[in-house]
């Protein structure tokens, strides 16, 4: 096989076979945006309006910004040593392997999370034209489509994920222009309301509940933008990096806040913020009210699409999580093999089983997905966190590779101490509200399991050294 990781240790192989540079730039640039237009937008926007009212744009555009920061640092950490496979191996250089450990292994549970979630709304969505057939039957399905996409080759996961990605683009463009016509024309819904850009202030103004309300809408919009460091598990895997990187990361977030913004923004101006249902999807409501009688069908096989496109990236990234790890010794050292077409299979089949189990225990607990999103978002703000800090020590120990870079983050230090304190004021907020205070207090149980493991790797991995030591040298 072609293309290479890089070299020395962060150069993983399996008899000759290595990671393959065959995502190309509009693979890249699609998989990013892609991960971050998800369930977020698509079934969480209701929930957002309901929480901020119109100040959920501001909520976005904020949250935005500071993910932009976090994108560029941890853009210029990948193209400071293409050696650097995802953001797990620049931690580990700068912080220690036991960074490596924690980083990969959250990461990898963050992804797993999603994934199940998306799983159990696969069965949701399918109920909509089988509403006989048995749950488990679309999940397993859409697992296999998937894990066949990932198993073929990168490009063929990188090809599919383009698709996925743009149907989901495709419909938000739509959604805006058929929202931009409404408000031009006036439109006048069967409830009495004409759509007008003055919804966006004259329904209790921006902050219509108040300085509270505003707060809230965060918890919602950090879980919208999840999977927007997708870029950093794409790094082994790009041609090209120095360009494909850097014009990914500069184009993504501008993207992404138009798709928020903008999509939010006509919604709201078409239907008053305040009766748009938490529990409903907003863009179907838009397109009902057009008279389109197929809106609600259309609008599921998008939300079908959607789920299934978060699972592939899902796969993929948990997939290099895990064989970067075991190719580190701190996993086992099946996951760390790759097929004949440059893919960590075991990896993958791994999270497959993962994804099974935890999304048919979503069928009996009404909560679980709630509550496996909720822990997500928790665990993203940590991977988030870890790669500033990681940026903090490379800006630290290597000013020269920071001096050298062409990709360099302009005030780069306190833009990241910056970010670092959003972060802290988001877990602040999901302290304080009670939806999420109870996955807050669970994730330390996730860390502890994290330190123990940790120790056993530690001391197994000085019971090899010490016995390599210790060989004979006709033993060895």
């Amino acid at each position: 096989m072609t293309g290479t990781a890089g070299s020395g240790p962060d150069s993983a192989a399996t008899d000759g076979v290595t990671l393959e540079r065959a995502l190309s730039n509009r693979h890249i640039q699609l998989i990013a945006v892609g991960g971050a237009i998800g369930t977020g937008l698509f079934l969480g926007a209701g929930i957002g309006i309901n929480k901020s009212g119109p100040s959920i744009l501001l909520v976005y555009v904020i949250t935005g910004a500071m993910l932009f920061v976090m994108m560029r640092a941890m853009g210029e950490l990948l193209l400071s040593n293409l050696g650097y496979r995802t953001f797990q191996d620049f931690a580990a250089a700068y912080l220690g392997e036991w960074a490596r450990f924690f980083l990969g292994w959250s990461y990898w549970l963050c992804l797993i999370s999603i994934a199940a979630a998306d799983m159990v709304g696969v069965q949701t969505y399918a109920r909509y034209w089988w509403p006989d057939l048995p749950g488990w039957v679309p999940m397993v399905v859409a697992i296999a489509f998937v894990l066949a996409l990932n198993l073929i080759a990168v490009r063929a996961f990188g090809e599919a994920e383009f698709w996925f990605a743009l149907v989901k683009i495709v419909t938000i463009l739509g959604l805006i222009v058929v929202g931009i016509i409404l408000i031009v024309t006036a439109f006048t819904a069967p409830s009495g309301d004409r759509a007008s850009i003055t919804h966006l202030w004259d329904d209790g103004g921006f902050f219509p509940n108040g300085f509270v309300g505003f707060l809230a809408g965060f918890q919602i919009a950090v879980f919208s933008f999840g999977c927007i460091e997708l870029i950093g598990t794409t790094a082994a895997e790009a041609k090209d990096p120095e360009k494909n990187l850097p014009k990914a990361i500069n184009q993504v977030p501008l993207r992404i806040l138009f798709f928020y913004v903008g999509a939010l923004a006509v919604i709201m101006c078409v239907t008053p913020w305040s009766k748009i249902e938490p529990g409903t999807s907003p863009f179907v409501a838009l397109f009902v009210l057009t008279g389109f009688g197929g809106a609600a069908a259309l609008i599921n096989a998008v939300v079908m699409s959607s789920a299934v496109s978060a699972a592939n990236s899902g796969f993929f990234s948990s997939s290099r999580m895990a064989y970067g790890l075991a190719t580190t010794a701190q996993a086992p050292a099946r996951l760390g093999r790759l097929t004949k077409t440059a893919v960590p299979g075991n990896a993958l089949l791994l999270s497959c089983a993962v994804v099974l189990v935890a999304g048919s225990l979503g069928l009996i607990f009404d909560d679980a997905f709630q509550l496996v999103t909720a822990v997500s978002s928790i665990l993203f703000i940590f991977v988030w966190a870890m790669i500033l800090v990681s940026y903090l020590a490379y800006r630290r120990q290597r000013p020269d590779l920071h001096t050298a870079s062409t990709y360099r983050l302009r005030w780069g230090v306190p833009l990241a101490w910056s970010v670092l304190g959003f972060f802290a004021f988001i877990l602040v907020l999901l302290a304080v509200f009670e939806d999420t205070r109870g996955p807050l207090l669970l994730t330390p149980i996730w860390f502890g399991i994290l330190g123990v493991a940790w120790a056993m790797v530690r001391r197994r991995s000085r019971q090899t050294s010490e016995a390599a030591t210790h060989r004979s040298p006709a033993e060895a």
